[in-house]
């Protein structure tokens, strides 16, 4: 049983650091082309340095590294280091000229440097057991996540089983009113939890970068021993595709110039919750996406393809958000509706939750609240003007309000001159069409 094996069955995944070669679920072959290109990079490194940069221990498993190059004369000892005695992991190794010929060949075939992959069936194992399935998220920990967000409360008792489930989520209603600010709330609420990913995988000798420093956020390890270097501590990711997502982004994407891979959206996203946001402005047909998504959300799996043809399977433990302005039916269709597990409504704010909005954006500003100019915007710019509310509404016309004040040189208060100055500056009038959203 490898090291690998016994941190999975203890019930919390703990990746130990592996103690040979044979621990590393890698062969000889990748693991001494990464310390040829390691070697060739730096002109020389101590033995220490190079199993740093593979994120290996040196003792049993980078020592064993070394000795295959040097029996196959494609390394040297150049001198010790200097540091640390005369222990062997100080000493400085050197490419031999064959060496230095074999980390070109090994340049030609992936660029790839990084720290070593794990093999792709630790990393499946890891994602099983590191899953949302045990996460569970309680009424006192949801209330206090969207505490900044007012809406009413059958949208926010819709939400918490939908968490739980781990499974999607189907956001819609009209624009304003914080579908993505619930999805980034909940996003926040799981990013409290922390996991475990690799900073690659190895699937038939390709590599596939997963770690993504954009959209991973790295936890430091204190007092931790013993651990693989090559896994990374991450809080659970909370990742954001708008309409800039195509088919493509979906499936493993190769570069040519390095010759390997990096990981999909869903992949890097897999333990935490990804966001769809506008769903229904990408540049691909909604049909298209949603039916590249059948698969992994019945059966929680993925599949994705190598340059090569070879397919292979991936777990799909993501909890899937598709936030949307548009009306669902105009997006897909029956079919598909069901294989979602929650579908939420997020209305327009009653008059009572824009208010409350109202005031808590004002006092975010530093803009006193006034009861009296409050009901005139709302007579004068919504009820005569026949608009209904949105959530966004307090943000925006607050800050056109800053800017008017500032410009007029006069402190920012809920004057009705200011006011009047805002909504004519925020508003733009369309043509009434008999299924816009009209206040009875």
């Amino acid at each position: 049983m490898t090291q690998q094996q016994r941190g999975i069955i203890s019930g919390v995944f703990t990746p130990a650091a592996p103690r040979s070669v044979a621990d590393t679920g890698l062969n000889m072959g990748l693991l001494s082309d990464l310390a040829l290109k390691g070697l060739y990079f730096e002109s020389y490194l101590a033995g220490r340095d190079l199993a740093d940069r593979m994120g290996l221990p040196f003792a049993g498993v980078v020592s064993n590294i070394l000795d295959f190059l040097k029996r196959e004369q494609l390394c040297e000892v150049r001198s010790a280091s200097g540091r640390g005695g005369l222990s062997e992991a100080m000493y400085e190794y050197v490419l031999t000229a064959r060496g230095r010929q074999m980390a070109r060949d090994a340049l030609e075939r992936s660029e790839y440097a990084g720290l070593a992959p794990v093999p792709l069936a630790s990393y499946v194992q890891s994602i099983r057991v590191q899953g949302l399935k045990d996460v569970v998220v309680h009424q006192q920990h949801l209330r206090k996540a969207l505490s900044h967000l007012v809406f009413n409360p059958q949208t926010f008792e819709q939400i918490g089983p939908a968490v739980n489930s781990g499974r999607s989520i189907f956001l819609f209603g009209s624009p304003g009113n914080g579908k993505t600010s619930i999805a980034e709330a909940i996003g926040t609420l799981l990013m409290e939890g922390d996991m475990f990913i690799p900073y690659a995988v190895e699937v038939e000798g390709q590599i596939i970068k997963v770690f993504d420093d954009v959209n991973h956020k790295l936890i430091p390890e204190e007092g931790q021993r013993n651990l693989d270097a090559r896994w990374l501590k991450i809080k659970r990711p909370f990742i954001i595709v708008g309409g800039e997502l195509t088919l493509e982004g979906l499936d493993l994407v190769y570069d040519t110039s390095n010759k390997y891979y990096e990981a999909p959206f869903q992949m890097k996203a897999n333990g935490g919750v990804f966001l769809i946001d506008d769903f229904g402005r990408q540049q691909v047909r909604p049909r298209d996406l949603l039916n590249r998504w059948i698969v992994p959300l019945e059966k929680r799996i993925d599949f994705l393809t190598l340059h090569t043809g070879r397919k292979f399977e991936i777990p799909f433990e993501v909890l899937i958000v598709f936030s949307t302005n548009l009306e669902p039916r105009d997006l897909v269709d029956e079919a598909f509706l069901r294989r979602i597990r929650h579908k939420i409504e997020v209305h327009d704010p009653t008059w009572e939750e824009f208010a409350e909005i109202f005031k808590r954006v004002a006092s975010a500003k530093q803009v006193p609240f006034s009861e009296q100019a409050f009901a005139y915007l709302v007579h004068e710019h919504y009820i005569k003007a026949r608009r209904p509310p949105r959530a966004c509404h307090a943000r925006d016309l607050l800050d056109q309000l800053i800017d008017i004040a500032k410009y007029m040189n006069v402190p920012p208060t809920m004057s009705r001159e200011l006011l009047d100055r805002a909504a004519v500056a925020y508003f733009v009038e369309f043509e009434e069409h008999p299924h816009d959203n009209k206040i009875p």
